[in-house]
């Protein structure tokens, strides 16, 4: 995992190799998940999977680790979106 700064806010980020190859640009702080299919929540695993999930629940009962997608969190991610 490489670290960095985003170039639109300039908040620190972690960049993950996504199962498909690509880079993805997440919040550095890892976050507690509860894995649930077409959930609102999307966190990437440090093995590149990106899940559905909720972000709150049981603490015993979490799935993971996971990282949370820097577009998601970004005040800049609209001047990134590809036209």
């Amino acid at each position: 995992m490489k670290r960095g700064k985003c170039r639109g806010c300039g908040a620190e980020i972690v960049w993950i190799e996504t199962s498909s190859g690509k880079s993805m640009p997440c919040d550095p702080e890892p976050v507690k998940y509860w894995e649930k299919p077409k959930a609102a929540g999307k966190v990437t695993r440090p093995d590149g999977v990106t899940v559905s999930c909720e972000y709150e629940g049981d603490p015993n009962k979490a799935t993971g680790i996971g990282y949370i997608s820097h577009f998601s969190t970004c005040p800049q991610a609209k001047n990134f979106k590809k036209k």
